[in-house]
């Protein structure tokens, strides 16, 4: 795709030969007669690079590179000057500009600065892509059958432009397969785009997926970018896309068919080109019937769906994953400790409801309480819960691992007893409810003020 570059200069000439100088190299020029002007022209498109005339009625040049630095730090700005000097030159750079030109300005300068602007801004944006993914799990853990298939589906679809709809229970790593699928894409190179539908609240998702322009709603102080327009060439990821509601639906699926949109607020019909990966833990096919999703955005969506098996159905994976985590939490500084062969039995035993991601936060919890260096089936006797009883753990050289279950919470006290139920009844109506207070109050026939304080008693955490 051409880049796009901003002539902003009030010389007719000075714009005419600058834009000739660009398309014969390839690029797409856009020119502005006006500091004022260009401005808009930022709010309006695309922008990869501006070159910049310092000498201009109404705004001049260092005015509207302070702006522009302002709305875009990232933005590479070449300045060009008939009059320059070096105090000007001076100011300019420590405004941010990046190269500085005289007039009448040479082919081969102007491409050079050029070329090397958008190598600079091509520079900053991976290693933001590098410092944004070095937190992240890179890849899938894991030996079973279930995971070398997904990891065979992956292998095939990654490469095409194909959409991929990943479903799966919470805490199955869904985002791990999309950025999984992004490392091995043709866009690799370009940043993936993510959202949380479900994090955003509805009035302002819009404003998220399309962007805003300046003075379209209270605080929009200035014009914004969208997720589509940022992940424009690239991959954008909508996770948890079962949440939206049905009218941020019906305006993602005209933009999905067209690739085309409007900001918020806005009239200019703006075109990417967007390769989209969703995900959700929802049953989409029960949420159509109930009339919660569009029928025709899943089908637009759902070109390969790729689905993600539970934690309890790949059980011989838990070790992988365990090393993975003591690893991290290594890295962390919480100590290097291990779990030994009645420890890892207890945790083949659990459902994991939660999936990874709880099987990750007991490890940590794990490491964090148990005193010794190796982390035993008894220390988890208070940690992991198992139905309603707490698990004890033995390892037998026949059977290299089993489990026993020991009397309820494995504790005499009766009121600890009770205040262990409660705990677990509490999290499991939680879990069932997605975190929703209100509903599991609901559910369970509290009051939810009620509910509240008793989850606070309990010290429960909840979304």
């Amino acid at each position: 795709m051409a880049k796009k570059i901003l002539i902003i200069d009030d010389e007719l000439s000075i714009r005419d030969s600058l834009a000739g100088i660009l398309s014969d190299e390839g690029f797409l020029p856009v020119c502005a007669e006006s500091g004022e002007a260009g401005l808009k022209v930022l709010d309006d498109e695309g922008i990869d690079l501006v070159l910049l005339d310092i000498w201009m009625p109404g705004m001049d040049g260092l005015e509207v590179l302070a702006e522009i630095k302002r709305r875009n730090p990232g933005l590479p700005v070449i300045m060009i000057s008939g009059h320059g000097s070096v105090e000007t030159a001076v100011k300019a750079t420590k405004l941010g500009a990046f190269d500085f030109i005289e007039k009448p300005p040479s082919y081969d300068k102007i491409v050079l600065a050029v070329n090397n602007g958008l190598q600079m801004r091509r520079l900053a944006e991976e290693n933001e892509i590098l410092r944004a993914k070095s937190g992240k799990q890179q890849g899938l853990t894991g030996r079973s059958p279930l995971i070398e298939e997904l990891r065979r589906q992956i292998e095939r679809v990654a490469p095409t432009s194909a959409w991929v709809l990943i479903r799966g229970e919470h805490g199955t790593g869904k985002e791990v397969v999309a950025q999984t699928i992004h490392r091995l894409s043709a866009a690799a190179e370009q940043p993936m785009i993510e959202l949380n539908c479900a994090a955003i609240p509805e009035e302002l998702i819009e404003s998220e997926l399309f962007g805003h322009e300046k003075g379209s709603f209270t605080g929009a102080n200035v014009s914004r970018r969208g997720k589509f327009d940022q992940a424009d060439g690239g991959v954008l990821f909508l996770d948890e896309i079962g949440d939206m509601s049905l009218k941020t639906q019906a305006k993602i699926l005209r933009i999905l068919q067209e690739q085309k949109f409007e900001r918020v607020g806005g009239s200019k019909t703006i075109s990417v080109e967007v390769r989209v990966l969703a995900a959700t833990n929802k049953n989409l096919e029960e949420e159509i019937e109930r009339g919660n999703f569009r029928a025709d955005l899943y089908y637009r969506l759902n070109v390969v769906p790729i689905m993600l098996p539970p934690l309890r159905e790949r059980r011989e994976d838990i070790p992988l994953l365990v090393e993975d985590f003591l690893r991290e939490m290594a890295r962390k500084g919480l100590g290097e400790k291990q779990f030994d062969e009645s420890g890892l039995a207890a945790l083949m035993a659990h459902d994991w409801p939660g999936n990874i991601r709880e099987l990750r936060n007991l490890v940590e919890r794990a490491v964090i309480m148990s005193p010794g260096m190796k982390i035993t089936g008894a220390d988890l006797a208070l940690l992991l819960p198992v139905g309603g009883r707490r698990v004890v753990a033995t390892a037998t050289a026949a059977t290299g691992m089993e489990t026993a279950l020991v009397e309820p919470y494995g504790v005499g006290n009766f009121k600890e007893a009770r205040r262990l139920f409660e705990r677990e009844y509490l999290q499991a109506r939680l879990r069932e409810n997605d975190g929703n207070i209100s509903q599991t109050a609901e559910t369970i026939g509290l009051e939810r003020s009620h509910l509240h304080k008793k989850l606070k008693a309990l010290e429960i955490e909840s979304e």
